[in-house]
């Protein structure tokens, strides 16, 4: 994928070195020049110094043939202009942008814009590390409405089937690996001492994963 990331901070620069790292073809726009320097080691893509909503920056960044754009700078303002400059002006498929203030996500998605908020999402971690340590997510999808976890059978599920913990449209039982093979198991499928689970499951079910999975015995 043919990507451009506008603003090189601490989540462009993250997600950047992420894409370059699964092959996609990644440049950044950024004003500041030590941009440059930041991504010098370990990074394949490209680094263009500029305003990421200049049409003039971005068509030397390649935005003609980008299959992506993430807005991810500091600044609201910049990233909603510059994602609909990308989708308007110059009909990139796939556009994001980053927003610090969660409270004008509404008014974005009603411009036809795909928002996240970083605010959103590490208020929402802080409270599944608080309330759900055993059950840690290792991936999120939304604004962490959806997650996926990786969790050992305990003692007390061996010998039950898959279909004791599934619930439809809340929890679903994903995957086992087994002996360090994974498989999508069927509802018949006996869990066993060692597995792994991948379970994916809405957040707002995870106190009722928990019961299923045992945790709460003896609470």
């Amino acid at each position: 994928m043919r990507l451009i990331v506008m603003g090189c901070g601490r989540v462009g620069e993250q997600f950047a070195r992420l894409m370059d790292a699964e092959g996609h073809s990644v440049t950044i726009v950024d004003t500041d020049e030590a941009a440059r320097e930041k991504m010098r080691h370990g990074f394949r893509g490209r680094v263009i110094i500029g305003i990421g909503f200049d049409q003039k920056t971005l068509i030397e960044a390649g935005i003609k043939e980008a299959e992506a754009f993430a807005a991810t700078s500091n600044s609201d303002n910049a990233n909603i202009i510059a994602a609909r400059i990308a989708r308007n002006i110059f009909h990139v498929p796939k556009v994001v942008a980053s927003l610090y203030d969660p409270r004008r996500a509404e008014i974005y998605r009603r411009l036809g814009l795909l928002t996240f908020s970083s605010t959103e999402l590490g208020a929402e971690r802080v409270r599944q590390l608080l309330l759900y340590q055993e059950l840690d997510p290792i991936l999120t999808f939304g604004s962490g409405e959806v997650a996926v976890l990786s969790i050992e059978v305990l003692p007390q599920l061996v010998g039950k089937q898959v279909r004791d913990l599934i619930v439809p449209g809340e929890i679903q039982v994903g995957s086992i690996t087994r002996q360090g093979k994974a498989f999508v198991p069927i509802q018949g499928t006996i869990l066993m001492e060692g597995d792994t689970l991948h379970i994916i499951a809405l957040t707002a079910a995870l106190k009722r994963l928990k019961a299923l999975l045992g945790y709460m015995e003896g609470e």
